[in-house]
């Protein structure tokens, strides 16, 4: 039933897009090209719409077994809502990150999702208490805006989402948590049927409507998938969305050191900086594809390893994600510490030899 039901979301999603491209030039739910924008023309906005729609036509098919899908299918039409508002509007950033907080509490006092506690590696846990409501808000917020930001070249949001539920959804077969799998993989064939429409050169874009709610369910469905755990497999989430954490990250830190707001728009993001360096559109989003599929990689071979190797190679991805950011300038061409202690220690090394 899973196959069949994949299959009618995948088809559905590709029947429904075209639909929704007429309807957002009906509404006005368009793009228009500015000075931040990478295309050219006026482009339908709206097509998160038929992911959303072909999701939900899933989850009625298949029925997945558990207390909180009716909360979380509530939380992610509220999500679906604001996007819609915002695409056709442009809704002011605190109006959006309302209707974000209200869809997040949505899942977590009706759904009853929180993280409560972890299992530490040396033994015991850590209760966080009343602190495990805000730290799930926080979550859900801060992962449904990190898919928005690198939602800014044609399939970039779509295939990274993609790569990060092929993943989620792989590992929680192992763990055999049905419902995580059979979400994951809905949400995932409803996303790559959007993304034969939305792959350069796109022909409409998924707007807020479909970051929102991609970033949403990402989110709510790794905490399913991976909360009150140990400490080790807590971290997994973080390392199969380490493309959006990472260039939000650096993002933040960019409008710290630049002490620029921290809704400021700009055009620094990874995607940004790549065009600069002179890939194509075509180039860069396969790129980042690669980056979200070894960031996958890493996250199922991290969930393999024993404590000291499991350290040892997030400290590696780590380096690498600091040392990449300095190289292509992603918080600034000034913000090089790591790349200029390098530099320093070979030429200490350098005089050490002569």
């Amino acid at each position: 039933m899973l196959y069949l039901t994949l299959i009618v979301c995948f088809v559905l999603s590709i029947l429904i897009t075209p639909l929704i491209k007429k309807l957002a030039f009906t509404i006005g739910a368009t793009d228009r090209p500015n000075q931040r924008k990478v295309h050219q023309k006026i482009m339908p906005r709206l097509g998160g719409l038929a992911i959303y729609l072909s999701f939900i036509a899933g989850i009625v098919l298949l029925r997945p077994e558990i207390q909180s899908a009716g909360a979380i299918i509530l939380g992610c039409s509220i999500i679906v809502v604001t996007g819609i508002c915002d695409d056709i509007f442009e809704l002011p950033a605190k109006i959006k990150l309302l209707g974000q907080l209200i869809a997040a509490v949505t899942v977590v006092f009706v759904g009853d999702l929180q993280v409560v506690f972890i299992n530490l590696p040396f033994g015991g846990q850590l209760e966080f208490g009343f602190l495990s409501i805000p730290l799930t808000i926080i979550w859900i917020v801060g992962i449904t805006n990190a898919i928005n930001l690198i939602d800014g070249l044609d399939g970039l949001a779509a295939g990274v989402s993609s790569i990060a539920l092929i993943t989620i959804s792989g590992m929680a077969m192992i763990q055999g948590n049905f419902f995580v799998v059979a979400a994951g993989l809905i949400l995932l064939a409803s996303t790559l049927g959007f993304l034969i429409y939305n792959f350069h050169p796109a022909s409409i874009f998924m707007g807020d409507t479909g970051a929102l709610f991609l970033g949403f369910m990402i989110s709510v469905l790794s905490l399913l998938g991976f909360k009150n755990v140990t400490f080790i497999s807590f971290i997994i989430p973080v390392i199969i969305l380490g493309v959006p954490i990472s260039d939000t990250f650096f993002a933040i830190l960019r409008r710290i050191i630049h002490k620029k707001p921290l809704s400021a728009p700009d055009k620094s993001h990874l995607h940004h900086c790549m065009l600069r360096m002179g890939f194509s559109h075509r180039q860069t989003v396969l790129l980042i594809y690669a980056m979200a599929a070894f960031f996958g990689l890493v996250a199922v071979i991290y969930s393999q390893a024993r404590l000291g190797g499991a350290l040892f190679l997030i400290t590696v991805v780590v380096v690498i994600i600091e040392i990449i950011a300095e190289k292509i300038g992603l918080v600034g061409r000034e913000y090089r510490p790591l790349l200029n202690i390098m530099q320093t220690l070979r030429e200490s090394t350098v005089k050490d030899r002569s």
